[in-house]
């Protein structure tokens, strides 16, 4: 099967022609429709989070996907042979991910497929998604909060802004100009435009009395902790890329974290219900082809991305 991969940690990405996946106890086969691309993919490869798991090489890279199975281990039960599902597959201790024809994944790590989007659309859900969803329960938004969201037109962005506005949350969102209709049809009640000055200091002028709640999806320890001045006291103030101090944020009476994700096939289930249901809205960026993805990941890796990009196959 042709898939992307690395032989070895901080090379560059290649599509190779390697075997055919196996089943095991408790996994599926999947023919893969789609992949979705994150950051983590391309952190993965550079050998990042190399202690954080054990590895195989040839390491195939790509955590989301889509597809149908074609093949079970031993163990499985709720899925069979043609069922359509999406989810995680990225297996570094077995050296398998989403971007290849075939991926493995394990049966807790995936949920039937939405029915009424394709399945590219489906590819962009898993990892963004699911880290949206924990990102508003964890910050436990509600109607009448005042949300900061920084970093808002990416993937994780995107799907924050509409849970958040969906629970009745004002929600500010920082955007270009050439992104604001975008984010307002996803429900953020204004917009901050990064490139006109500071954050902190258009969010204050705005909103003498701060935020409740700030999602900082983007910004280093220095700029996070410049952000937390738009958090009212005893609000929450939360990275998805370990830029939070807890203890500074005690100090400063904030309620605050470093976000880890905890994805689960429940959520899985609960999100495809929602784009079923047409209350969740997929902002896809660019469909590309496997050979593709390689580039694709130095975009990611620079931060230019928009929306989600999806692998088709």
């Amino acid at each position: 099967m042709k898939a992307v991969a690395v032989t070895a940690f901080g090379e560059q990405p290649q599509l190779m022609e390697l075997s055919e996946p196996d089943p095991g106890p408790g996994e599926v086969l999947v023919r893969m429709s789609a992949a979705g691309v994150n950051p983590l993919d391309w952190k993965i490869a550079d050998g990042l989070l190399k202690d954080a798991a054990p590895h195989t090489f040839p390491l195939v890279l790509g955590s989301d996907g889509a597809g149908e199975v074609v093949a079970v281990g031993p163990g499985v039960r709720r899925f069979t042979v043609g069922d359509s599902v999406f989810g995680q597959f990225q297996r570094p201790e077995r050296g398998g991910g989403s971007y290849g024809e075939f991926a493995v994944a394990e049966e807790k790590a995936l949920a039937g497929a939405a029915r009424n989007v394709t399945y590219a659309t489906s590819a962009a859900v898993p990892t963004a998604g699911t880290s949206a969803y924990n990102l508003v329960e964890e910050t436990r938004i509600s109607e009448g909060k005042r949300v900061l969201i920084v970093g808002g037109t990416g993937g994780v962005g995107t799907f924050a802004t509409q849970l958040a506005a969906g629970r009745g949350a004002e929600v500010i969102v920082t955007a270009r100009p050439g992104l604001t209709d975008l984010v307002a049809g996803l429900g953020a009640a204004e917009t901050v435009d990064h490139t006109l000055g500071p954050v902190a200091d258009q969010v204050l002028a705005a909103h003498p009395d701060g935020v409740d709640v700030l999602l900082d999806l983007v910004s280093g320890p220095a700029a996070f902790g410049e952000m937390t001045r738009t958090v009212r006291d005893g609000g929450t103030a939360v990275s998805t890329v370990g830029s939070a101090d807890a203890d500074v944020l005690t100090d400063h009476n904030l309620r605050g974290f470093n976000f880890q994700n905890r994805p689960s096939p429940q959520l899985l289930e609960i999100l495809a219900g929602q784009l079923d249901a047409g209350r969740l809205t997929v902002i896809l960026g660019d469909e590309i082809t496997l050979g593709e993805a390689p580039e694709a990941l130095e975009t990611s890796r620079a931060g230019h991305t928009q929306g989600k990009t999806v692998i088709t196959f």
